[in-house]
């Protein structure tokens, strides 16, 4: 069992306010992974005024760009030798399936390259020239960090989540205090002892484990000026509220109910092996997964057949064992929660294909749930509409791509989605009309290096590449005459 006594509060280890340790509990067996410290209210205006200090009075804002980037270089390099390690803890905490936490691991290396590439070619101070030949001035457009940042994280992912806002951050010059979820006490700690190591400044940087109205606290101090969420769309607009009531910058990165829209001429085995992790992947709890499948009438019995086979082939079990596809879920609140929707599936109507409410035989210790596909479902029933977060899958009929696109687009969500298509052409101009934040084809990886978020109730701003960097600069305008 690990214990962890200290919090991480500006680059030092500090005992906390509350000397009492959460006991952080297996999902997939419930036994005790470890003891962490949890940070409170006091804990927070500590972490608030050492990143204050170092932005204000500190050289780490005014530092050379280049020098910022090697200590996220640096950082990289560390993670990546134990990536073993990260992705196992992970796991441990998360109940996240061993293939998927080392899978990620790759993913989280692109993730920071194409920051750092976004970094060196961005122009941090360059002169922009007047549209009128005869004025007699010019601009200096200066890119300057926004000051203190507060990033909360959700459990789902929590290494990918922190690097999104971790990385730009302290790339522009800012200072960070990151919370994330007691769920991930452990594995989070890990990322403070990296980031110690790769040699962070003083102030720069604090990581507190800590429950909701800590983090309420922490995004309503009067000290922090940029706002960094990723969570629920419900806690998405509270955090709104807040950053507006005080004028902060904001970006949100909230959920989704993201389409899989199958045309006619789609390869059905490649489809079946690309929604195996596009719509089940971390065990159903990721946002950007796709778990409306819309599929056309004229092959619809065929691909809920394959749909069915498909599922019933992936092994649910104890996440550490190499054969593992869907793992527990996080928390038996969690659990619950996808059993109520799956029930509530078949009270609106819904075919049951497979699955259902039953915890999968041997696993009632953990927070399992069986993967779950239900059939004629119609858009506007709950489980077409609402975030279930947990290994179900809908399958929606549709007439034309008309009506697939309309059928798309029927949702309050905007953050993912998917078109399946023989012809990569085809599958663009279905793409080009879904109002979503991004859209793969035939499965392919999300790119780093392009903009990543949601429309429409999935947040505001972008996160990943130079867009992503952006949301962490504020633009200065310096104009001189000649």
């Amino acid at each position: 069992m690990i214990v962890r006594d200290k919090l991480y509060i500006g680059g030092s280890w500090v005992t906390p306010s509350d000397p009492d340790l959460l006991e952080i509990r297996s999902p997939h067996d419930q036994s005790v992974l470890g003891r962490v410290a949890q940070a409170g209210n006091a804990d927070v205006d500590a972490a608030v005024a050492a990143a204050r200090k170092a932005f204000d009075h500190a050289p780490w804002p005014h530092t050379d760009p280049k020098e910022r980037q090697e200590v996220i270089r640096r950082l990289n390099a560390l993670r990546e030798a134990r990536a073993d390690e990260v992705a196992a803890a992970i796991s441990a905490e998360n109940g996240s399936a061993g293939w998927f936490t080392k899978a990620g691991q790759p993913f989280l290396t692109l993730q920071v390259n194409a920051y750092l590439k976004a970094a060196e070619e961005l122009g941090w101070e360059e002169t922009v020239e007047p549209s009128d030949p005869s004025a007699p001035y010019d601009t200096v457009v200066r890119r300057e960090p926004i000051g203190v940042v507060a990033a909360v994280i959700p459990w789902n992912s929590p290494f990918s989540a922190a690097t999104a806002k971790l990385t730009p951050a302290l790339l522009a010059g800012n200072t960070v205090v990151l919370k994330v979820s007691p769920e991930n006490s452990l594995s989070m700690m890990l990322l403070a002892d990296l980031y110690h190591e790769a040699g962070l400044p003083e102030g720069v940087l604090s990581i507190l484990p800590a429950d909701r109205e800590t983090s309420e606290y922490l995004v309503s101090h009067p000290d922090i000026d940029k706002i960094a969420f990723t969570g629920s769309t419900r806690a998405g607009r509270r955090i709104a509220s807040i950053a507006g009531g005080h004028l902060k910058r904001v970006s949100l990165e909230l959920g989704g109910k993201s389409a899989a829209v199958i045309l006619e001429d789609a390869d059905l085995p490649a489809v079946m092996q690309g929604l195996r992790s596009g719509s089940l992947g971390n065990n159903g709890e990721a946002c950007i997964l796709q778990t409306r499948i819309l599929a056309p009438r004229s092959r619809y019995d065929e691909i809920v057949a394959a749909l069915k086979e498909m599922v019933e082939s992936l092994k649910v079990g104890d996440p550490s064992e190499p054969d593992t596809f869907i793992g527990p879920m996080i928390r038996r609140d969690q659990q619950q929660r996808v059993i109520d929707y799956i029930k509530l599936g078949v009270e609106e109507g819904a075919r049951l294909v497979t699955g259902g409410p039953e915890v999968p035989k041997g696993l009632e210790k953990g927070n399992y749930v069986t993967p779950t596909v239900f059939a004629d479902v119609d858009n506007r029933m709950r489980i077409a509409q609402e975030e279930i977060f947990g290994p179900v899958l809908v399958v929606i009929p549709y007439d034309d791509e008309d009506d697939a696109v309309r059928i798309a687009n029927d949702s309050e969500y905007g953050l993912s989605g998917g078109v399946w298509s023989a012809s990569t052409e085809r599958a663009l101009t279905v793409a080009r009309r879904l109002r979503t934040g991004t859209v793969t084809l035939n499965g392919s990886p999300i790119s780093f290096d392009g903009p990543f978020g949601g429309y429409k109730a999935s947040g505001v701003g972008r996160e990943y590449g130079r867009v992503g960097l952006t949301e962490y600069i504020e633009h200065k305008s310096i104009t001189r005459r000649h």
